[in-house]
């Protein structure tokens, strides 16, 4: 079975909706870029630099990306500006292929670990703990038994938020009170979850970014923790940056892979935004797979992102 035939009409429709600024914005842009031209000349690619930096995708990205560009005009000699979607549509896609070395599982997917920990981190506001209620609902939608670790013990508003979502979602949220230590929070979490054999446990953290030293040192001690339960835990660090930040985000990216090990991305808030061109940088720049993309506020609007779909509808 074809690709686009699995991908659900719903989720489609979602993108869709989802990428709707961001492509007006490219598209609005590439439309100025060409005017009047019939092939693709030192200009024109000027011209598109302008459109991808403007677009959010980054220097290093936007680089690359017209550097691929000018040997496909080199090879060909004459590329007609019409041909320059198409064109751009691949070399991204390739793009996102060489950093993204394989697509995430849906969350149906048999999990390798039992319980599976997750442990997220982010900056407060970037919608953090929204992701978290999110992914429990899909993964719980999927059949699976998940817990909740309110490990942000830094603001009490974070731990009545996840206890809201848990609410919502129908998972239990393991806390303590405000100013508790966070890998307490994370050894009681994994330990229930263990006890009642979740397959599983997602651990919010607190979101300070103004000294690396102490967030590094917190989320070092939270690890140690998790491992005494569960030896190689985390088996994901998931880290959520909002994109509608553009180039903001990518500067969180940069300190919290410093910080700790990250293996994956959430990138939200992308429907609000023209600046969906972040999500092609990030994932060039850093080689960190881009594995959620939130597309709206409804508890449904956060997808696995599949980097296939996601070009081909903004080229669309």
């Amino acid at each position: 079975m074809g690709f686009f035939n699995i991908f659900s009409k719903e989720k489609k429709e979602t993108l869709d909706q989802g990428l709707t600024k961001t492509k007006e914005s490219v598209f609005s842009k590439l439309t100025r870029a060409v005017a009047g031209k019939s092939k693709v000349d030192d200009e024109v690619l000027d011209n598109l630099e302008e459109v991808l930096l403007t677009s959010d995708v980054g220097v290093e990205t936007t680089l690359r990306i017209i550097e691929r560009i000018e040997k496909r005009v080199a090879v060909d000699k004459f590329i007609n500006t019409t041909e320059l979607n198409s064109i751009l549509k691949q070399e991204i896609g390739a793009l996102l292929s060489e950093s993204n070395v394989e697509s995430p599982a849906e969350f149906d997917a048999e999990l390798s670990h039992k319980p599976h920990v997750i442990m997220v981190v982010g900056v407060n506001g970037v919608g953090k703990t929204t992701t978290i209620g999110k992914l429990a609902h899909q993964y719980s939608k999927a059949g699976k038994k998940v817990y909740l670790g309110a490990a942000d013990t830094f603001r009490a508003a974070a731990i009545d938020q996840l206890v809201i979502w848990g609410d919502r979602v129908g998972v239990p949220v393991i806390k303590q009170k405000m100013g508790a230590d966070p890998a307490s929070v994370a050894y009681d979490a994994i330990s229930s979850a263990k006890a009642n054999n979740a397959d599983v446990v997602i651990i919010d953290t607190a979101g300070r970014l103004h000294n690396k030293v102490n967030l590094m040192n917190e989320l070092s001690k939270i690890k140690n923790v998790m491992q005494k339960i569960v030896p190689d835990a985390p088996h994901e660090v998931l880290l959520v940056l909002d994109g509608s930040t553009g180039q903001n985000a990518f500067e969180q990216a940069k300190q919290f892979t410093k910080a700790t090990d990250v293996s994956a991305l959430a990138i939200t808030k992308l429907d609000g935004t023209a600046k969906g061109g972040v999500v092609i940088g990030i994932s060039d720049q850093f080689k960190i797979p881009v594995k959620y993309i939130g597309l709206g506020e409804g508890i449904d609007h956060l997808q696995v992102f599949d980097r296939i779909r996601f070009v081909e509808t903004l080229f669309e």
